[in-house]
């Protein structure tokens, strides 16, 4: 999609598994279960991992890493690791994007399923996947990161972000920010400290990536908050937020974990916010043919 001077593409890198029960927090399975999934035999609903591919002028600014390759197999199995999708610096290739062309990497949060492809393994060495980008992540996060509660703890590995703190690559921000006139990053807390979501506005439209904020399209409910956000409360207001915005100015969001629906507006209806039209966006291929 050309939106002003900017291309927007996605990029589906990966399938993983999570307990439906955690994914939906007080919503009883009947009613989650038929607005996504049913799960499987160990309650596991299918997530995508689906990046944003930003381009203008020199530069290549990619939003969010997926689970990456460094996972032990335990946990691949834990999490339900499709083998069918390749290591993310392979799936660019095939795509036809080189790692080293990348010049900007956003990431939402430090989460393994979203940091997680940040940072490769080089023999024995960890090393930053895109040696020539700056990485971006909120100050608050980082802290958050390397001191996280016991609720979150296992969802934060030293070895997806410190490799680019010790690279010299990882830029922290504080707040909101504008990276160009048309393209921001917002902080939310709800379901992390300092999670920040991607805006680019533009005279043609406007693409919202809010990551955690809004994981699958069956999120979008106000109830509908995850077991994982430490903050539930503080979601829904930000939903409510965000949502109410994205409703009247008709933007397009990208859901980063769904793994039916890509993208789509979000109406607003006498039972409140649901999605309205899915939109089509250009997925490249990652996987092999």
């Amino acid at each position: 999609m050309k939106l002003g001077d900017y291309t927007v593409r996605l990029l589906d890198v990966g399938r993983f598994g999570l307990d439906g029960g955690a994914m939906f927090g007080v919503v009883p399975k009947p009613l989650w279960s038929k607005a996504y999934h049913p799960g499987d035999a160990a309650n596991r609903i299918p997530m995508a991992t689906r990046l944003l591919l930003i381009e203008w002028a020199d530069r290549r600014l990619l939003v969010d890493t997926g689970n990456g390759s460094k996972l032990s197999p335990k946990l691949q199995d834990i999490y339900a690791i499709d083998p069918a999708f390749p290591p993310l610096e392979d799936a660019l290739r095939r795509a036809g994007i080189a790692p080293e062309s990348i010049t900007d990497v956003v990431l939402t949060h430090l989460h393994f399923d979203h940091a997680g492809g940040a940072t490769s393994r080089d023999g024995s060495q960890l090393v930053p996947t895109f040696p020539n980008a700056r990485y971006y992540v909120q100050a608050d996060q980082l802290a958050w990161a390397r001191n996280p509660t016991e609720k979150d703890r296992a969802s934060f590995m030293p070895e997806n972000f410190e490799p680019l703190v010790e690279a010299g690559l990882l830029d922290t921000v504080d707040g909101s920010i504008h990276l160009t006139p048309q393209l921001s990053l917002h902080p939310v807390f709800g379901h992390t400290q300092a999670m920040q979501m991607l805006l680019l506005q533009t005279d043609d439209g406007t693409i919202f990536y809010p990551a955690d904020l809004l994981p699958t399209h069956a999120h979008i409910p106000i109830p509908y908050v995850m077991g994982y956000d430490n903050y539930p409360l503080t979601t829904i207001r930000e939903k409510k937020d965000w949502l109410e915005r994205a409703a009247q100015e008709k933007w397009i969001v990208v859901f980063e974990h769904d793994a039916m629906v890509a993208a789509g507006t979000i109406t607003h209806t006498e039972k409140g916010y649901a999605l309205g039209n899915r939109v089509e966006l250009e997925q490249l291929t990652t996987t092999a043919e």
